[in-house]
């Protein structure tokens, strides 16, 4: 029965609301990047959208560990994948201004992908050498005087809950511009709504924020020691599986 009024509230109520937010949250992105302030405009339309996606979808959230990053640092955010409500938890919670760093693909969807773009959003084109070199030239010069950049190292979510191989990319740029890379666990996104459905349920989801890993004086970062050194420290966080 819990079910059934769940799915019933899910469709009838909440998702035509949290449709027409979205709607608007893009609309309010598009205006006012263009009319100036795009740091601003970029980031707080989606901060308050995803809060409250996550009110209406009888999400409840518990961050972790806030004191561990300073609002006036730059960061390379990386993150396991969990589930669609990763993007509102780290949106909505982190309370960091931050860039998407984000497959080229979604540009594509209706809304959502003009107001990536013109928030200043990092869509990645490594389709040639001179494309790459471009996305890490919009990288260097976005990552600066506190704005911070967010990557998921596993590339997509996951289907089984578990934890994906983390790629280079993300890791790639902190070693470039010698960026504290922090660690971020979401535990509960899956139990929420994992991959295979787009059916939410209601739930609590603990984003956690552990210390950055900073780069060695004169050094700067070790590229492996770095991916396995902040798999170990996300892993850290998500329970003991068996």
């Amino acid at each position: 029965m819990i079910r059934i009024i769940t799915f019933l509230y899910q469709w009838l109520i909440a998702m035509p609301i949290l449709l027409i937010l979205t709607i608007l949250t893009a609309l309010t992105t598009l205006i006012g990047c263009r009319l100036g302030n795009g740091n601003f405009w970029g980031y707080y339309p989606a901060h308050i959208w995803s809060r409250l996606f996550c009110i209406l979808s009888l999400v409840k959230i518990e961050v972790r560990g806030r004191e561990n990053i300073d609002k006036n640092t730059s960061y390379v955010f990386v993150s396991n994948h969990q589930g669609a409500y990763d993007i509102f938890l780290i949106y909505g919670y982190l309370n960091h201004n931050f860039k998407w760093m984000m497959k080229k693909s979604l540009r594509n969807i209706p809304f959502v992908g003009s107001a990536c773009a013109a928030a200043g959003h990092i869509f990645v084109d490594n389709s040639t050498p001179g494309r790459l070199k471009e996305t890490l030239q919009k990288a260097e010069t976005t990552l600066q005087n506190g704005m911070s950049l967010v990557v998921f190292p596993e590339g997509a979510r996951t289907w089984t809950g578990a934890m994906r191989p983390f790629k280079r990319g993300a890791y790639q740029l902190a070693v470039e511009f010698s960026l504290p890379v922090a660690p971020l666990t979401i535990d509960g996104a899956f139990a929420v709504m994992p991959r295979t459905t787009y059916n939410f349920k209601p739930g609590k989801i603990i984003l956690t924020i552990h210390p950055p890993i900073y780069p060695q004086e004169n050094k700067g970062h070790d590229i492996e020691d770095l991916m396995k050194k902040s798999y170990a420290v996300i892993e850290s966080a998500l329970p003991l599986k068996g």
